[in-house]
């Protein structure tokens, strides 16, 4: 009887190490593939003439010398270190993908930013579908 006790035991425990696993892997998967829904996509070009701060997180060497609109260029690497540096205000979010967009976009509203619009630079926005709303 003391053996069969010990193996459910362990049954028990494989159990809830299996339940702990999935959540923890389902919400990894949430913050980094769950988009963010009412955030339209714009393209930044449509942004002339408002007082809106053009935040690009792609990676340095993906970034283009479009000095048309001022925008700060921050990697999402390196936006732990340099948030404090983004003026408040009403931000618009350029991305390489949407992953990227993902976990920016996640990071920038726990930290009390206002997202007004984004653009990705592999999906260039069409509205077509749903205004150019993230819901994909």
């Amino acid at each position: 009887m003391n053996k069969t006790i010990l193996a459910i035991k362990a049954v028990l425990r494989i159990i809830y190490l299996s339940i702990l696993l999935v959540v923890l892997i389902l919400s990894i998967a949430y913050k980094r593939y769950y988009p963010i829904k009412g955030v339209p996509c714009i393209n930044k070009k449509k942004l002339k003439g408002q007082d809106i701060v053009v935040l690009d997180i792609r990676n340095y060497n993906e970034t283009t010398d479009d000095f048309s609109i001022h925008l700060i260029n921050i990697p999402y690497a390196y936006l732990k270190r340099f948030y404090l540096e983004i003026p408040q205000g009403k931000i618009h979010v350029i991305a390489a993908d949407r992953l990227e967009l993902n976990v920016g976009l996640r990071f920038l509203i726990k930290n009390g930013f206002i997202i007004n619009s984004y653009e990705l630079m592999k999906c260039p926005c069409n509205h077509k579908s749903k205004k150019g709303m993230l819901g994909y």
